[in-house]
């Protein structure tokens, strides 16, 4: 155990019970303080109950045995793990498995293999082991590249907790080399039948029986979340990306998955060569630094005004923030400060490294030039403020943050800056009361706009819904036979915030048509079979209720005064919404309840957020006057928590 990570200690904890030994210590105040020292014995454990039992040898039974699902696994019993496809054997470790609600059973991702190919591979291994002197040789062989590919890969690593994806690959190695067991499996079974019978009729139906329960037995179980076919989204949401953009835009991304797509549309397909596309992974190095400061295709160079020595590895690869001005810095002032040489700019006790005085910038606001580059329309000039405020939290800034600065500060408004909605709010350099939703992108505006109910920034619902209804292809996501994976999944998610947000930006605005429109569209691009409704579904039909309501007061009519078949169509589909979380939410927390005393905690947290979500419908179906419906919630809601009361003290679940 190494990592400082505050969340990563805590996990320490969980995995390995750690309980440790006090030790005396100096803090960076220079501050003695106490800390808990895990022992060596619990070092092991969490060696061998994270590194190796959930980080190896859980990818290791999803290969032989069985996999849970597609959704990558934290440690709980919902998703991630390995699975037998024996539910006897599967609900000792995970509970019971055969009535899981449609939400949690209903995963291509699912696949049982019942252990045979761990039951053969077995056979192969002890049979070429059996298999006289030059057989232990050759089993010798096998071992070390199991082992080497496996163990002592996981010895290597070191993983800490919370990995933020799956690390399968790592070891595909080790699983190579437990197949060429499974294949001298064959010969076992062979070797067995010939015992009773002939070798013709050994060998038929050695090959037979070992061809229908694996590789057959695989093929089956894996070919519906193997089969990519028909599936665009990765394409057509790079697209996406950049058709968010206004012309000759700089869009900052976060890593891989949200830039390669964004690429193969550039360099493959053609699509917005005048973007640049800016990988902040990248941007915390030398070599990529430099290549942004030069033209590609139609974009023109970045202006970044660090030299390539002021930047090359080993320089300002961190600046440290520190309190010392107790006042605001104009941003040029300060990176002015950060790429002087002179001694005195520099932190001796930290090897002379760059910092800033002051945790508190401000950039200026030209308010001709945003308004001369379309940054800010001429309707809403009067919003525009007179500087960006940017308050740093942090101890430091990394080198791609002072980039993103520089490029802030030297752009001058001439050029679009977005962030893309993939990229962490770590990294928004706390300018997110900047921004203006556009699509899959963030535009910094010199409009202020304080986030209400976790939504950052303003929406342009002009370009928003143009871009939206207009512009963006979907990949097919919404065809019922395209697979969509853990990523996609998540991917739908920003799509629906996206939808949800132009349409109450619409409500706001009176245009109700074009609201329900794009709630419409929502609810066909992502229906409920293929992404299970969620929280911004709450939402949806929220504003499904608020744009009815809306109509109903430009007809001077109340919710109450009106017969059921004269409500607006959007009355309807807001209701059709709200039953299908309840139906969604109910099964889950049914399913929670039947599970043992010693599972109910591991799931505490998603029943708690069912029961939340629950509670939420019953209120805004009373709010928007659907008395009825939110009474039938209620009662059901008030049915289940009575189950619950007894077991924890009385205690209503309450918002997580």
């Amino acid at each position: 155990m190494y990592s400082s990570n505050p969340e990563h200690v805590q996990e320490y904890k969980n995995w390995a019970g750690i309980k440790g030994t006090p030790i005396q210590a100096t803090n960076r105040q220079g501050e003695p303080e106490t800390l808990m020292k895990p022992t060596f014995g619990e070092n092991l454990q969490f060696f061998f109950t994270y590194q190796i039992g959930y980080m190896y040898l859980r990818y290791f039974m999803w290969n032989f045995s069985g996999r849970q699902n597609d959704v990558q696994g934290q440690g709980g019993i919902l998703n991630g793990n390995w699975i037998t496809g024996i539910n006897f054997l599967d609900s000792i470790r995970l509970g019971d498995q055969s009535h899981l609600p449609p939400t949690l059973g209903e995963n291509r991702g699912k696949n049982a293999y019942y252990m045979l190919p761990f039951i053969l591979g077995l056979m192969g291994m002890f049979f070429q082991y059996q298999s006289g002197k030059k057989g232990k040789q050759d089993f010798s062989v096998v071992m070390l590249l199991f082992v080497m590919t496996g163990l002592a890969i996981v010895v290597y690593l070191n993983q800490d907790p919370l990995q933020p994806r799956e690390r399968d690959y790592a070891y595909a190695g080790s699983f190579y080399a437990f197949a060429i067991w499974i294949g001298l499996g064959v010969l076992a079974v062979y070797d067995l039948f010939q015992r009773f019978s002939k070798a013709t009729i050994s060998a038929i139906a050695a090959t037979v029986i070992t061809l229908f329960a694996v590789p057959v037995l695989m093929a089956s179980e894996n070919w519906d979340d193997h089969d990519r076919s028909g599936r665009y989204t990765a394409r057509d949401f790079g697209g996406d990306y950049l058709q968010t953009c206004a012309p000759n835009a700089i869009i900052f991304t976060n890593g891989d998955n949200d830039t390669f797509p964004l690429w193969y549309a550039q360099e493959v397909e053609g699509i917005r060569t005048d973007i640049r596309v800016c990988n902040l992974s990248y941007l915390q190095t030398d070599w990529y630094i430099e290549q942004m400061k030069k033209k590609y295709y139609d974009s023109d160079p970045l202006p970044i005004k660090f030299t390539d020595d002021q930047v090359v590895q080993g320089t300002r690869d961190i600046v440290y923030v520190l309190d010392q001005l107790k006042r605001p810095v104009n941003l040029n002032e300060a990176l002015e400060f950060i790429r002087s040489d002179d001694p005195a700019t520099k932190l001796q006790q930290a090897d002379n490294a760059a910092f800033l005085p002051s945790k508190q910038l401000y950039y200026p606001v030209d308010k001709n030039a945003a308004l001369a580059s379309g940054t800010v329309d001429s309707k809403d000039d009067s919003l525009i403020v007179d500087k960006l405020d940017i308050n740093l939290t942090g101890n430091y800034i990394s080198k791609d943050e002072m980039i993103i600065l520089d490029i802030i500060n030297n752009n001058k408004w001439k050029r679009p800056i977005y962030f893309a909605v993939t990229v962490g709010r770590d990294k928004y350099l706390n300018l997110q009361d900047y921004f203006q939703a556009e699509g899959f992108a963030y535009r910094l505006v010199p409009i202020k706009t304080k986030a209400k109910e976790g939504q950052i920034g303003r929406v342009s619902s002009k370009l928003m819904y143009d871009n939206i209804i207009n512009k963006f292809k979907w990949g097919n996501m919404n065809d019922p036979k395209v697979y969509l994976d853990e990523n996609n999944m998540r991917m739908s998610m920003n799509v629906r915030n996206n939808f949800v947000r132009l349409a109450d930006q619409l409500i706001i605005e009176g245009k109700t048509d074009s609201a329900i429109a794009v709630l419409d569209r929502c609810n066909e691009l992502v229906p409920n079979k293929k992404v299970p409704y969620n929280y911004f579904n709450l939402l949806m039909a929220e504003a499904y209720y608020k744009a009815a309501q809306f109509d109903m007061h430009k007809m001077g009519k109340e919710r109450t005064s009106m017969e059921v078949n004269m409500l607006p169509a959007a009355v309807k589909k807001g209701n059709d919404v709200v039953r299908q979380m309840v139906e969604n939410n109910e099964r889950e927390i049914l399913y929670y309840l039947s599970l043992e005393p010693k599972f109910r905690e591991s799931v505490a947290d998603d029943m708690q957020r069912s029961f939340y979500l629950l509670q939420e419908l019953g209120v805004i179906t009373e709010q928007f006057g659907e008395k009825d419906l939110s009474k039938e919630i209620n009662e059901k809601l008030n049915k289940m928590i009575s189950v619950v009361q007894p077991e924890r003290g009385n205690t209503v679940p309450k918002r997580p």
